[in-house]
């Protein structure tokens, strides 16, 4: 019982850090390349995730 370690909470601005930019609509977007070809249409597809928020968007090329 020697190594118990103290809670601390994070602060509101750790919390939401960086998802007000998300909600005013100016997300980080990354481009995941797991998933790279639609197989029904035959068609590349891009998928992009936001960084901050995980948010999927879809782009047909």
């Amino acid at each position: 019982m020697t190594n118990v370690v103290p809670f601390k909470r994070p602060s509101p601005k750790q919390k939401h850090k960086g998802k007000t930019l998300c909600r005013n609509g100016f997300h980080k977007w990354k481009v995941d390349t797991t998933q790279k070809f639609d197989v029904k249409e035959g068609r590349l597809v891009t998928v992009q995730v936001c960084e901050r928020c995980g948010k999927t968007k879809h782009t047909l090329n």
